[in-house]
C-alpha cells in the first residue's frame, strides 16, 4: 500500500474546504501522514474552485507553484475539485504539472490513481469515483468552530452561475448521515451550515426538511451554537423563522445572497425574488428578532445595468441597513446565460461600481459599530493575534472569515470558550475593548 507525506493547499469557499477535509480524510484513513509543511510533502492535492475566472487562475497557478517543489521531497501532485469537474477537456493536456485529476465527487479513487500514477504516469480519475458519500473529514478549521456540508449542486439556475454545470443538480444528503457525522465531530462551539443553497434541503426528496434538520441538530450535546448561511430569500419561511427566534442553539444571524434589488436586473439574473419581496421579508425577520444580524452580497456591473440601477442598489443599503455585506463585480462566464447578454459593462466601471458599494456599507457598519461602544458582548474567544498582543474573537453577529472580528485584553483567555468583553472603540467592522468575565 502507497505510504507516502501528504499535503493540501484548498482554495474556494467553505464548501470546498468540507471537501478537501474529506480527502484529508481518506489519506488519514490509509495511515498516511498529513503535513502543513509543503516542503516535507511526496504528494500535494489542490483542491481547486473554478466558480469565477479570477478563481480558475489562482487555481492553476497553485498547481504551477506547487510544482517547483519537485526539486525536493515532491513527486506527485494532485488536482481534485471544481477546476477538473469542469474543466477536464482542456486542462489534463495543458497543466502537465498535474499528475492526478480527481473531480468533485472522486475521494474514492485518490489512492488508486494515485497508484497508478506511480506506475504509469498522468492519470485522469474524473467521474470515476464512488459519489459524495459522508466519509471521515480531518478538520482543518480551529477546534471550536466546524462546517457541516449539508447537499452538493444547486437547483437554481441564475444566467451568471456556473455551478449547476460544474456540482450538477441539487442533492441533499441524507439526515440521519448528517447527524451521525455533526455527532462525530466531537465538542463543537460553533457549527455553521452550508450548502449552495442550505434553505432547500429535502425538496429533492420530496418535501422541503430544512427546519426539521435544525431541530435534530439541535438536540446533539456537542453542538453548542448552529450558524446558517447561504440562506435564499425565497425559501426564508415563516417556519424558519419561529425556529430562529425560539431555538436558542441557533445563532441570531442570516446569510442571505440578493445579488442586486432592482427588478429587472433581477429577473436578467434568473433570480426569484424581487425588490418588495425583500423589503418585505427584512421587515419580518427585525420585528420577529430584534437582534438578528443580517448578511447579503451583490453583484455590481451586471450587463446592462444603468447607472440609475446602480444608485439604486446604493440607496437600498442605506435603506435597509445590513449588518454585513460582500460585493463582487460581474465576472463573465462563458457557457452562462448572462455571457450573451447585451450591454457588457467594461471592468474599470465595474470595479467603479464596486467600490462605491464597499464605501457606503462602510459607513453603515461605522455607524453600526459605534452603536456598540460603552457595552457588553458576548464573544468567542477564537484566539490570539501576536502582532496585536491580544486576543481575538467573534459576537454573534460575525462569522468567521468573511466578517469583522473583536478584540480584546484579557488576563488570561481560552480559545473556543465565551467572554463578556466590554466595547470601548470601534472601527468600521472590528470591534475592540476588554473582557471583564468568562460566561
Amino acid at each position: 500500500m502507497l505510504k507516502k507525506v501528504f499535503g493540501m493547499i484548498s482554495l474556494g469557499c467553505d464548501k470546498n474546504r468540507v471537501d478537501g477535509e474529506r480527502i484529508l480524510g481518506e489519506v488519514k484513513r490509509h495511515g498516511c501522514e498529513i503535513t502543513d509543511d509543503i516542503s516535507r510533502a511526496q504528494v500535494l492535492i489542490v483542491n481547486t474552485c473554478a466558480f469565477l475566472n479570477a478563481a480558475r487562475e489562482e487555481s492553476i497557478g497553485a498547481v504551477l507553484e506547487g510544482n517547483r517543489y519537485r526539486t525536493g521531497a515532491l513527486e506527485k501532485i494532485v488536482v481534485t475539485g471544481c477546476l477538473p469537474q469542469k474543466f477536464i477537456g482542456e486542462l489534463f493536456p495543458a497543466l502537465t504539472e498535474g499528475d492526478v485529476f480527481l473531480g468533485t465527487d472522486d475521494v474514492s479513487m485518490l489512492f488508486p490513481a494515485l497508484e497508478k500514477s506511480y506506475e504509469e504516469g498522468r492519470v485522469n480519475a474524473v467521474g470515476k469515483g464512488n459519489g459524495c458519500a459522508l466519509t471521515e473529514r480531518v478538520i482543518t478549521t480551529a477546534p471550536h468552530v466546524k462546517y457541516l456540508k449539508i447537499a452538493d449542486g444547486c437547483f437554481n439556475h441564475c444566467t451568471y452561475c456556473l455551478i449547476p454545470k460544474i456540482r450538477g443538480k441539487y442533492r441533499s444528503y441524507p439526515q440521519e448521515e448528517l447527524l451521525r457525522e455533526a455527532a462525530s465531530l466531537g465538542d463543537t462551539e460553533e457549527l455553521i451550515l452550508v450548502a449552495q443553497d442550505t434553505t432547500r434541503y429535502g425538496e429533492d426528496f420530496g418535501e422541503n426538511q430544512f427546519v426539521n434538520l435544525l431541530k435534530n441538530i439541535s438536540k446533539l450535546d456537542n453542538i453548542r451554537h448552529i450558524r446558517l448561511l447561504y440562506c435564499y430569500p425565497e425559501v426564508v419561511t415563516d417556519e424558519l423563522i419561529k425556529e430562529l427566534k425560539t431555538n436558542p442553539k441557533l445563532i441570531k444571524y442570516l446569510d442571505i445572497p440578493l445579488q442586486h434589488c432592482e427588478d429587472r436586473i433581477l429577473r436578467l439574473m434568473g433570480r426569484r425574488g424581487r425588490k418588495e419581496d425583500y423589503r418585505a421579508l427584512f421587515k419580518k425577520l427585525r420585528a420577529e428578532i430584534p437582534e438578528i444580524a443580517i448578511r447579503t452580497t451583490f453583484i455590481a456591473g451586471f450587463p446592462s445595468e444603468t447607472e440609475e440601477e446602480h444608485r439604486a442598489m446604493l440607496e437600498f443599503l442605506e435603506e435597509i441597513k445590513f449588518e454585513n455585506c460582500g460585493f463582487f463585480a460581474y465576472s463573465r462566464e462563458p457557457e452562462t446565460p448572462a455571457y450573451k447578454l447585451k450591454g457588457q459593462i467594461p471592468a474599470r466601471e465595474k470595479q467603479k461600481r464596486v467600490k462605491a458599494l464597499y464605501r457606503k456599507q462602510e459607513e453603515i457598519s461605522l455607524r453600526r459599530m459605534q452603536s456598540h461602544v460603552g457595552k457588553t458582548l458576548e464573544v468567542f474567544c477564537d484566539g490570539i493575534d501576536y502582532e496585536r498582543s491580544c486576543f481575538v474573537g467573534r459576537a454573534a453577529f460575525q462569522a468567521p472569515e468573511i466578517d469583522g472580528v473583536v478584540y480584546f485584553t484579557a488576563q488570561s483567555a481560552e480559545t473556543g470558550k465565551t467572554y463578556q468583553v466590554k466595547i470601548e472603540r470601534v472601527g468600521a467592522y472590528d470591534l475592540y475593548g476588554g473582557a471583564l468575565e468568562e460566561l
